[in-house]
């Protein structure tokens, strides 16, 4: 997720601060080089100029300029303004005074609109509410196939008419089961177009008057950058909409559709979309987004992720091994496999402060083969050798090697991995956190 981005504004932020006093010419150069990263990252230059304009107004403060770190000052000032650009706080989902809540999703075909409303009538289920899916893309084949399915898979119910063409009386008749059912929420994914034409906008707001929906999302794909905002500005002209989700972030290098969208549109992102698993969607954070995008991680999102994931058990135990520095090679893979269930490797990274800047290599090729080739090594070992990691000599390695058709030298980085994670916990669990936490794992 924003690869290019995150390096880019990383290596300029790094040149400012590794001098340890700074000049306006310092800060010109450092400004002119996230310029060009924000540029090439598809950022609209209205967005990039009053950025970059805040950002050195700031930077020229006195107090900054003789600040004992002006290096970290600048850091934070980049931090603050791009939470601003990105929209500062997280914007929930409107409801309705009387249930249920009506909630429209509308976007161009391709945009990931029909699994998006699965995603989220999913995630408002796990938040306590219940949700009834409203098939009302009457126009692209399969369209209420693929909705039926999913949402059959979710265990959510969904509203379907083969035989009626007019989605308005489908999204009516809908209302009507949504009462029998006692939903709190009812979702409509409504009809798509390759383009925005009349016939469409027509639809749309034929739906909207009738039904007069709490929130009306657009889904748009954050990987047509530009386009996106282009997408979002004809949208909100036409049918005045209270939301955006962006899809596939997760697959975005750029960044420019998430960092212009809202300052261009002055729509709100409320959600994105970060993979295809049906608990793949978040609510939108600015802060959190600008920490990932500066390679400072993003802790709290990650906190919640494990707390999905990890049962209440499974925390305390663990947190009792790592008080009593106790972890061992078992826990070790266990807590792989963990994290392996929270998504793909490198997004999980990303939320670790520091982590973020790995090199593209760091896995030593495809996650899967390296959760493979760590899980290979762990059980070529003896049970004695998992708990008690420190007694594997040189014979012993090679044993391990031959056993789980590694290298020794694989088995020794795993295991000088796994002897400064314990460093690592030790510190923590002691209060102590580690200044450069990078440093430990190299």
């Amino acid at each position: 997720m924003f690869e290019v981005l995150i390096e880019k504004i990383g290596y300029a932020l790094k040149n400012l601060t590794n001098k340890g006093k700074l000049t306006e010419k310092d800060i010109d150069e450092g400004l002119r080089q996230i310029r060009l990263a924000l540029l090439e990252a598809d950022v609209h230059f209205k967005a990039v100029k009053y950025f970059l304009d805040r950002v050195k107004e700031r930077a020229l403060n006195a107090a900054v300029l003789e600040s004992l770190t002006p290096g970290q000052q600048i850091i934070k000032i980049v931090n603050e303004e791009l939470t601003d650009i990105l929209g500062r706080e997280p914007v929930k989902l409107n409801t309705s005074g009387k249930p249920p809540t009506i909630v429209m999703l509308v976007g161009l075909q391709g945009s990931g609109k029909t699994t998006t409303a699965v995603k989220l009538a999913a995630y408002l289920k796990k938040s306590g509410q219940f949700p009834l899916l409203v098939a009302a893309d009457t126009r692209r084949p399969a369209a209420i196939d693929q909705i039926s399915v999913l949402g059959k898979q979710q265990d959510i119910p969904v509203y379907t008419e083969y035989d009626v063409d007019s989605p308005v009386k489908i999204c009516r008749n809908a209302m009507k089961k949504a009462a029998e059912l006692s939903a709190t929420v009812v979702i409509l994914d409504t009809q798509g177009r390759l383009h925005i034409d009349e016939e469409l906008m027509k639809e749309l707001k034929d739906i909207k008057s009738s039904l007069h929906p709490a929130e009306t999302l657009l889904v748009v794909d954050a990987m047509i950058g530009q386009d996106a905002v282009n997408v979002a500005g004809e949208f909100h002209s036409n049918i005045d909409l209270t939301g955006l989700i962006l899809t596939k972030i997760d697959g975005d290098a750029r960044g420019g559709a998430a960092l212009s969208i809202k300052y261009v549109t002055g729509i709100p992102v409320k959600f994105v979309g970060t993979g295809e698993k049906s608990s793949a969607l978040e609510l939108f954070y600015p802060d959190r987004m600008a920490s990932r995008i500066l390679g400072m991680g993003d802790m709290l999102s990650l906190i919640e992720k494990t707390e999905q994931n990890f049962s209440e058990q499974q925390a305390k135990k663990l947190q009792q091994k790592i008080r009593k520095n106790e972890l061992d090679l078992d826990d070790f893979l266990s807590q792989l496999k963990q994290l392996k269930s929270m998504g793909p490797l490198s997004q999980v990274m990303q939320m670790v402060p520091g982590m973020s800047k790995l090199p593209a290599n760091a896995l030593d090729g495809s996650e899967e083969g390296y959760m493979k080739r760590i899980e290979a090594i762990i059980l070529s070992m003896t049970p004695v050798e998992r708990q008690n990691p420190d007694i594997i000599n040189g014979s012993r390695r090679k044993r391990i090697a031959r056993g789980s058709g590694t290298e020794v030298k694989d088995v020794n980085r795993l295991l000088n991995q796994f002897s400064q994670l314990k460093k690592f916990t030790k510190m923590a669990s002691n209060g102590k956190m580690p200044k450069n936490f990078m440093s430990m794992m190299r």
